[in-house]
């Protein structure tokens, strides 16, 4: 019988020993690959064994992952998935086919490492990279979605050999690790570009531009900027999503270009064979959700009344969060919004709407941006709101004064939209009550 309290001692032990960047920030960020390629060598380089898609950019990275992993799954290929950071259960960041990785295989991996673990000290982001690797090789993975944690040239990830690289959007976060400025940030996310291997960019400006052209030029690899493929001026009219959120048109675009890409390299066709279709793809993209259980993108956790949660927490990502928010119907819209103490914050409350009502909250992490911080910032811009210390509160203050025709948006940083999620999948029926 599986010995559930040991596993959630086991995981409660990795966080704790080994925090990962999620729990605490820039303290654990590792630089190099030193011990990375240690476990992977242990391992016997699992990765090795099945083909690989490799993922960066500053925002899009997960949907862009999750929409191929959901296009290949449809064609017939089962499919490896790995992304960061996990909402609600560490377990989501592994999947294969969809399902996450077993508790017992979590546990068998971190038991048959254990003396590694302990003498080499490695991440918690190595830890699960490896894991990763691993069970991928183990459950028989003919293709896996690697999506990188920070950056790219010094990622975990940046061990594998993939047939293509994917490189999402470049924009400011991360400063600290990866630079002050957007020319500094896209060489680091341009580190997955592999020698002889093709890349597709799917937003760029004039100074990513050069720099993704002078790197590929010296690694003699295809590079391919989606807004200048064939898929130039694909809508979110022309395939059925059920990701909803307007920005996915960029990223849809990406994972067009990268399919096309991809459809021509010989080993790529052996393993999709007779799978491979426009039909299956679309089918793929329709069911994103479905399929690969991916969450927190413009997802409505209540229908009646209406709330909506999503995961952008910069500039870049919430600019186009709020400017799909402003058009939606609603008497009076409300937002629950906390972040991350290292974020831009001046920048991102600028972005905020004015009209809204707010209630200023932090997530339970040792990162969070105070709550009272917050809402002294949002009010000396003229914002109207209060603060409410947890996400619970929050949501409970704004059922006092909830009326119909009113709008709650939750979001600011994923560490929120985990709370809601893992709220509203507690009370289903809160508003009911």
């Amino acid at each position: 019988m599986f010995d559930l309290e040991r596993y959630n001692k086991k995981i409660e032990y990795i966080f704790n020993q080994f925090p990962s960047y999620q729990k605490v920030g820039k303290i654990a960020y590792k630089e190099g690959l030193e011990t990375m390629l240690l476990f992977d060598e242990k391992l016997e380089r699992p990765h090795k064994n099945y083909l690989t898609i490799h993922v960066a950019g500053t925002n899009g990275k997960g949907s862009v992952s999750h929409m191929l992993a959901s296009a290949l799954m449809s064609c017939g290929v089962k499919v490896g998935l790995y992304t960061s950071p996990h909402l609600v259960d560490f377990r989501e960041r592994i999947r294969v086919n969809g399902e996450m990785i077993p508790k017992e295989d979590v546990l068998t991996f971190l038991d048959s490492n254990e003396k590694f673990i302990t003498k080499e000290s490695p991440s918690f982001f190595e830890i699960t990279t490896a894991m990763a690797f691993d069970y991928f090789y183990r459950a028989g993975v003919e293709i896996a979605v690697v999506e990188t944690g920070l950056g790219g040239r010094l990622d975990s990830t940046n061990i594998i050999s993939p047939m293509i690289s994917v490189i999402t959007n470049i924009a400011i976060d991360h400063c600290e690790h990866l630079g002050y400025t957007i020319s500094a940030i896209a060489k680091e996310k341009g580190g997955i570009i592999k020698s002889n291997t093709p890349v597709v960019v799917g937003e760029y400006t004039r100074s990513t531009r050069d720099i993704f052209e002078s790197i590929s030029d010296e690694k003699g690899s295809l590079l391919i900027f989606s807004q200048e493929s064939s898929y130039a001026n694909v809508s979110l009219d022309d395939y059925e999503l059920d990701l909803y959120g307007e920005y996915q048109v960029h990223n849809l675009r990406t994972v067009l270009t990268t399919l096309k890409i991809l459809s021509r390299n010989p080993s790529f066709t052996r393993v999709v064979g007779d799978g491979w279709s426009d039909k299956n793809i679309r089918e793929g993209l329709r069911t994103v959700i479905k399929q690969t259980g991916f969450r927190g993108r413009w997802e409505y956790l209540s229908v009646s009344p209406p709330v909506i949660c999503d995961t952008g927490h910069n500039v870049n990502g919430l600019s186009y969060v709020f400017s799909q928010l402003r058009k939606q119907n609603f008497k009076r819209l409300f937002c629950v919004m906390g972040f991350v103490a290292d974020k831009e914050l001046d920048k991102i409350v600028g972005l905020l709407p004015q009209f809204a009502y707010y209630l200023f909250t932090q997530p339970k992490i040792e990162r969070a941006l105070d709550a009272n911080l917050l809402a002294e910032r949002s009010r000396s811009i003229g914002l109207e709101g209060e603060v409410a210390l947890t996400l619970e509160m929050a949501i409970e203050r704004y059922k006092t004064f909830y009326r119909e025709g009113d709008l709650l948006f939750i979001g600011g940083s994923n560490f929120i939209v985990g709370e809601a999620i893992l709220f509203f999948e507690k009370n289903d029926n809160f508003f009911a009550n």
